[in-house]
């Protein structure tokens, strides 16, 4: 077998790669280091011979003083995890980084490893004998997810916790909704009651869901702040959602929509939705506080999914969630909202660090914990 080279290629060839995956993430693309202002970034591609077999994005952030970096290639890169060579695959990857001047690198594959279907959580949260999800039989698991697990460990990288260092990192736990071969009427079918009679009701209440623009995006930001501090987390500025439409459109103009709820003219919900390839996202999303019971975001989570399934999406991701099944846990409402569109909660491989230099590498978690 030929030896694997990683070198630089342009960002054409990278989405010419990504193009024919058929699973890979928006955060792959070579617009989303746009998105990442404060990080450098470049498209690197893994060569075996002349045939490119993998792609990934790398975004850098340096040292203070010191001109080294941390490699951070979020839910990549995209490779073939089930390859017989994949452990030459990430040493390549570490050579070619070491020689950009990486102190470390963090990478997450996007490979689950075991996943838990709506009834095994729903009655797992009811017997209230389980903390997590760790500690429930999954309904699947992943031979590949664990085998890629094995190999980063006999690789010397290091997994990292859901409160490991850096600042922030991409979930471990996301919830998913399978939509292959499935029609609208049986991806509603599957949901719950309460999901049902709520879409049912939004639509009653005349709750109106339109596709916004650029300019539609400080409205967005105004309900995203409510929503943060309702909610008590840090938002992001305006600027970060403008950047990231911009750039995202600019790679492919219908890679992330705007999504907006209005009831009687008020905006009760909004959200950002994702695609690449049959991969569709729930990005973001905004409710108000006021006229809950017109039942906004079930309306508007419904036509994103409505509309992942027109767009041939196999997969609607709702993103993150937390490991727990506690009942008294504050973030068990978020996991019961996503459970009632009757998808399945993922775990993925999670993130992985390969310290370069330990010292540097040490010296750099503490600066990003502290910021």
């Amino acid at each position: 077998m030929e030896a694997i080279a990683v070198r630089p290629i342009g960002a054409a060839e990278h989405l010419d790669f990504l193009a024919t995956q058929p699973d890979a993430s928006f955060l792959q693309t070579p617009a989303w280091g746009e998105v990442k202002a404060e990080w450098r970034h470049e498209s690197v591609g893994w060569f075996r011979g002349r045939a490119l077999i993998g792609a990934g994005l790398v975004l850098y952030r340096q040292l203070p003083v010191v001109p080294r970096s941390l490699a951070y290639l979020p839910e990549g890169p995209v490779l073939d995890w089930s390859a017989s060579d994949l452990a030459d695959q990430l040493a390549a990857l570490a050579r070619y980084l070491r020689g950009r001047g990486a102190f470390g690198i963090r990478i997450g594959p996007l490979v689950a490893v075991r996943s838990w279907g709506a009834a095994t959580i729903k009655q797992a949260i009811a017997d209230g004998r389980h903390r997590r999800f760790g500690e429930v039989a999954p309904d699947t698991k992943g031979e590949i997810g664990l085998t890629v697990r094995a190999a980063l460990g006999a690789g010397g990288w290091r997994q990292l916790g859901t409160d490991a260092g850096f600042g922030a990192g991409q979930p471990q736990y996301v919830f998913q909704l399978p939509l292959a071969e499935r029609t609208a009427d049986d991806v509603l079918g599957g949901m719950n009651q309460l999901w049902r009679r709520n879409i049912k009701k939004a639509a009653k209440s005349g709750v109106e869901i339109t596709q916004g623009g650029l300019g539609d995006l400080p409205d967005f930001h105004r309900l995203y702040v409510e929503t943060a501090a309702r909610d008590h987390f840090t938002p992001r500025p305006l600027g970060y959602f403008e950047r990231m439409f911009t750039a995202l459109r600019g790679e492919d103009s219908d890679r992330i929509r705007l999504y907006l709820a209005r009831h009687d003219g008020d905006l009760v919900a909004a959200t950002t939705w994702v695609q690449l390839g049959r991969h569709a996202w729930y990005s973001y999303g905004a409710s108000s506080t006021d006229k809950r019971e017109v039942r906004g975001s079930n309306a508007i989570q419904w036509r994103m999914i409505s509309d992942a399934i027109e767009a041939g999406a196999t997969v609607y991701d709702l993103r993150g969630i937390t490991d727990t099944l506690d009942a008294d846990d504050p973030h068990i409402g978020l996991i019961q909202f996503k459970l009632g569109t009757g998808g399945e909660a993922v775990e993925l491989v999670g993130e992985w660090d390969l310290p370069l230099n330990r010292t540097l590498y040490k010296a750099f978690d503490v600066y990003m914990s502290r910021r």
